[in-house]
C-alpha cells in the first residue's frame, strides 16, 4: 500500500466534505463566487484539484471528473452527455489482455494479477457506460425531453438523441467477438471478460438502441404535429392582433360554398373485423371456436314427393384414438418398462413409423407436457440440438430424449 496515496486521498475527501456547499454551489451555478469564500481555502481546492480556471479571464470552474462523478451519483440528467467513445476502450482491453498472457507465458504471476486487475476495471467500466447510456436515453425519452421548454427546443434535443443512438450503433459494430475470443484463447478469466460479460452488455445495449430508436421517431413525430398546431394557432393570434374587427363571412348565405365548409356529417362505418389488432385475438378465437357447420340439402320446388324412410337396425360406432397419440403413448410405456433413456427418433426407426419427423416430435413434447404432475414427475425430458448459426439465443431441437428420473 503506497502510503502517500492513502494521505493524500484521506486529505481529498475531507476537504470534499469540508466544502460541500462551495462545492455544490460551483455545480448549479456554473461557477465560483470567489468574494464569498476566503483565498486560503480556494487555493486548498486548486491545489487538490478540484476547482480550475479554463482562462485567466474565467472564474473557477470544478473539475470535469468531479462534475461528472456527482451528476452519477446524483442521477442528473439535465447536464449528463453519453458516452460513446468504445473504440479507444476496446483497444486498451486487447492491449491489457496482451499484457497478462505474455506475463502469464513468462510466470511473472504478481505482473500478472495486476494487469487483470486492470482488465476487470476497464471491462466492468465499459458494460456500465453502455448501460448508463441507455438509461440516459430512456430517461430523456420518459419525460418527452421535459427540461427544455419549447417544442422547438424538444425537436432539436430529439435529433440529437437520435444522432448519439446512431454513433453508440456504430461503436457496437466495432465489437469483433471471433476476435476477443481468439485473443482469449484458453485463459478462462479472459473468456468470461471479453466472451461472455462483453457478449451480455453488447446484446442487451443492442436491443435497448433499437427500441429507444424506434420511441424517438415516434416522438419526433409526435413534436412535429405539436409544432405544425402551434404554428396555426400563432398565425390565427397574429392575424386577429393586425385585424381586431375581422368578423367572419356566413358561408352558409353563399352560392357556392367553398369545399372545407361543404363536409357531409360522418356516418357510422360498416363493421368489419381488424385481424390486425391483437386485442381482438381473444374475442376473434372464442368467436371462431363456437361457429357450427350446418349443411343443408336444398331441393327443387317440383319435387313434390319425398323418398321412402327406411328404417334399419342401428349399427354400434367405435372411435378409435388417433394414431400418432397411441404411438406417443407407446413410446412413454417402451420407455418406462425399459427403465432406459431413449430419444425420440430411435424410437420412431426402431417401430417404422410413417408420420412425418416433425410432426413426430412436437406430438412428444405436447404429449409430455399433457400429463397430469403426478404422472411427469417420474419422466424427465431432454431436448437435443444446437445453437442457431445466425440468430443468437435460439435454439434448434433436432431430437427428444424421455428417460425416468
Amino acid at each position: 500500500m503506497n502510503i502517500n496515496l492513502l494521505k493524500t486521498g484521506t486529505t481529498l475527501l475531507n476537504a470534499l466534505s469540508n466544502h460541500s456547499e462551495l462545492i455544490m454551489q460551483a455545480y448549479f451555478t456554473g461557477n465560483v463566487n470567489e468574494a464569498e469564500y476566503s483565498p486560503k481555502v480556494i487555493q486548498n481546492l486548486i491545489d487538490l484539484k478540484v476547482l480550475w480556471r479554463p482562462d485567466a479571464e474565467v472564474q473557477l470552474r470544478l473539475r470535469p471528473s468531479l462534475r461528472t462523478l456527482l451528476e452519477e451519483s446524483l442521477q442528473d440528467e439535465h447536464n449528463r452527455q453519453i458516452d460513446a467513445n468504445i473504440g479507444n476502450l476496446l483497444a486498451t482491453l486487447t492491449t491489457q489482455a496482451e499484457h497478462y498472457k505474455e506475463s502469464i507465458a513468462n510466470q511473472r504471476y504478481h505482473d500478472a494479477k495486476a494487469y487483470l486487475a486492470d482488465l476487470t476495471e476497464h471491462v466492468y467500466t465499459l458494460t456500465e457506460t453502455l448501460s448508463t447510456n441507455v438509461r440516459l436515453l430512456w430517461s430523456r425519452i420518459s419525460n418527452e425531453f421535459g427540461y427544455v421548454g419549447s417544442v422547438d427546443a424538444k425537436i432539436r434535443e430529439n435529433e440529437l438523441a437520435q444522432g448519439q443512438v446512431t454513433d453508440m450503433l456504430n461503436q457496437l459494430s466495432m465489437f469483433r467477438f471471433d476476435e476477443l475470443s481468439q485473443l482469449a484463447g484458453s485463459q478462462r478469466e479472459l473468456r468470461h471478460l471479453l466472451v461472455i460479460t462483453l457478449q451480455s452488455s453488447f446484446v442487451t445495449s443492442t436491443q435497448e438502441l433499437s427500441l429507444v430508436q424506434s420511441k424517438l421517431i415516434e416522438l419526433l413525430g409526435r413534436f412535429r404535429e405539436f409544432q405544425g398546431r402551434t404554428r396555426l394557432l400563432k398565425g390565427f393570434m397574429l392575424h386577429m392582433e393586425q385585424q381586431p374587427d375581422f368578423q367572419p363571412s356566413n358561408y352558409g348565405a353563399l352560392s357556392d360554398i367553398p369545399a372545407l365548409f361543404n363536409v357531409a356529417n360522418p356516418v357510422i362505418k360498416q363493421a368489419a373485423v381488424d385481424v390486425n389488432n391483437v386485442e381482438h385475438e381473444f374475442e376473434l378465437v372464442s368467436l371462431v371456436g363456437h361457429i357450427r357447420t350446418i349443411n343443408r340439402h336444398w331441393f327443387s320446388q317440383e319435387k313434390t314427393q319425398s323418398d321412402a324412410v327406411r328404417i334399419e337396425q342401428e349399427t354400434e360406432v367405435t372411435l378409435s384414438d388417433d394414431k400418432l397419440k397411441m404411438a406417443v403413448e407407446g413410446y412413454f410405456c417402451d420407455v418406462i418398462e425399459s427403465g432406459q433413456n431413449m430419444t425420440a427418433l430411435e424410437y420412431y426407426q426402431k417401430n417404422d413409423l410413417e408420420f412425418d419427423p416433425e410432426a413426430w416430435i412436437y406430438q412428444v413434447i405436447g404429449a409430455y407436457h399433457g400429463l397430469p404432475d403426478q404422472d411427469r414427475q417420474y419422466l424427465e425430458i431432454d431436448p437435443i440440438g444446437r445453437p442457431d448459426d445466425i440468430f443468437i439465443g435460439n435454439f434448434l431441437i433436432t431430437d427428444i430424449e424421455i428417460g425416468l428420473r
